[in-house]
């Protein structure tokens, strides 16, 4: 398979390695020096894009790749207000593949948060908030992932309504507190508290190779497919 990198940062050299070490090749590379060869022309030989670049550009350079009618795979956060302008792209034959985060463990942390949401729905002594910590070179705040915990949240318990990136005393909304330290990959907590316990469950990357990996898996599954997919369609969530 030969695979477009869009976005050569730590990241992308570490998708980069792992392609290869999977028998795949890097057919064209994008980063912040040649920006203007991404063109339709110079992916005509490409069988999937990987996106990981900043909230910015992304929109625009998934529409190049459209337009050369090659799928993306894209780990951008940040841009989710064009969301469904993409899945129009995707209702005329394009193929996109987004997540929030690639780490098998964390879809699997998502799901788990989805579960627990719902067992505490009955309890309201009971409420919720989070935390999230990335390194400080994050552009997104909060993270994309906590925004996907926050809305699993939400989708499963009736007295959460909405998020804020703050500290809330309304038991409509879900606190998130968002921090920047070091070179952090990621850390997510979620923490149900009352006035005798508290139930906590976390998430805790101990480097990038997990979220390569899973967007290296994720291009291999879009080849010649058309549509909008996630992580759960890749897992069988």
């Amino acid at each position: 398979m030969k695979i477009a990198l869009i976005g050569y940062g730590k990241m992308g050299k570490e998708i980069e390695q792992i392609a290869i070490d999977r028998g795949h090749e890097i057919g064209l590379i994008i980063d912040q020096e040649n920006q203007n060869d991404l063109i339709p022309d110079k992916l005509k030989d490409i069988d999937v894009a990987i996106e990981f670049t900043n909230p910015k550009s992304a929109f625009d350079n998934y529409q190049i790749c459209f337009e050369a009618n090659v799928p993306v795979v894209s780990g951008t956060t940040g841009w989710l207000d064009k969301i469904d302008l993409v899945k129009e792209r995707c209702q005329s034959g394009n193929g996109f593949f987004y997540a929030s985060n690639f780490s098998l463990g964390v879809n699997l942390f998502f799901e788990l948060n989805k579960k627990l949401a719902k067992l505490m729905a009955p309890f309201s002594e009971y409420n919720a908030d989070m935390e999230e910590i990335h390194h400080i070179h994050k552009l997104d705040s909060p993270s994309g992932t906590a925004i996907t915990l926050a809305e699993g949240i939400i989708e499963n318990h009736p007295r959460k309504t909405k998020w804020i990136e703050a500290a809330s005393t309304k038991e409509d909304e879900l606190s998130i507190f968002a921090k920047r330290h070091g070179a952090v990959p990621g850390t997510h907590s979620i923490t149900w508290h009352s006035e005798v316990d508290e139930i906590n469950i976390q998430h805790l990357a101990y480097s990038r190779k997990g979220f390569a990996l899973g967007a290296v898996l994720a291009a291999e599954f879009m080849p010649k497919k058309k549509g909008f997919f996630g992580m759960k369609d890749l897992l069988n969530l």
